[in-house]
């Protein structure tokens, strides 16, 4: 058996070479990795592109954010833990609908501040409570997973999570939808200009398209490969 291929891209390499494995196909009739995938997403054979992963740092995002990224179950996710790091100089990300109004900015603005001087009180009052632990981490710890009960979905949060090409494509076509919410297609339009530039035989047949807000949708002829 004699076969090279022409990408340096490393899933795109371990991409190719399962699916020839699965066809026992080399160096016959689609011979540029290119070509090769571009067949394999057509007809749907998406299995072989699971053999390369990404990793992410997604920042500057809210906790409704990921309360819906931890849907896709074929990522793997480490969050920070709102048990241990203290959460009183927090940001919070506020939808883009309502600081376009001032007189809601008001009130999203107000509620949030809220909960923030909430948040504060009880941790102090907690850990005021719980004097008598000797272990400090522990009482820290105790305090704020209590306490954290108030803080709203828009408290800002980081969250590091990995995929496979097949996964982040599902990713990008069901959140990258217009119909999704507005974060998290923000999101999906994110990594697909980051996988177009990393794999862009993979990801080559997706498409941005222009939405009235202002942001983008995505596309793709080739759905659920």
């Amino acid at each position: 058996m004699t076969w090279q291929t022409d990408t340096e891209v490393g899933a795109e390499r371990l991409s190719e070479v399962a699916g020839r494995v699965c066809y026992m196909s080399y160096g016959k009739g689609r011979k540029t990795n290119r070509e090769f995938l571009g067949h394999i997403i057509e007809v749907g054979h998406g299995s072989v592109l699971e053999h390369g992963v990404w990793c992410f740092v997604v920042t500057g995002v809210s906790r409704s954010f990921t309360h819906e990224l931890i849907r896709h179950r074929h990522f793997s996710y480490s969050q920070l833990s709102q048990r241990y790091v203290d959460e009183s100089d927090s940001d919070f990300v506020e939808p883009d609908v309502i600081a376009a109004d001032p007189e809601l900015h008001r009130v999203w603005c107000d509620a949030v501040n809220a909960t923030r001087i909430a948040y504060d009180r009880l941790v102090k009052g907690l850990e005021t409570n719980l004097a008598d632990m000797t272990d400090k981490t522990l009482r820290r710890k105790m305090a704020r997973q209590a306490a954290r009960s108030v803080l709203p979905n828009a408290t800002e949060t980081k969250i590091f999570f990995t995929g496979n090409a097949r996964a982040l494509r599902h990713f990008i076509e069901l959140r990258g939808s217009e119909h999704a919410e507005v974060e998290i297609r923000k999101v999906a339009v994110a990594v697909l200009r980051i996988m177009q530039r990393e794999a862009p035989n993979v990801f080559a047949d997706y498409t941005l398209e222009p939405l009235p807000d202002g942001t983008f949708a995505t596309r793709t002829a080739h759905p659920k490969v």
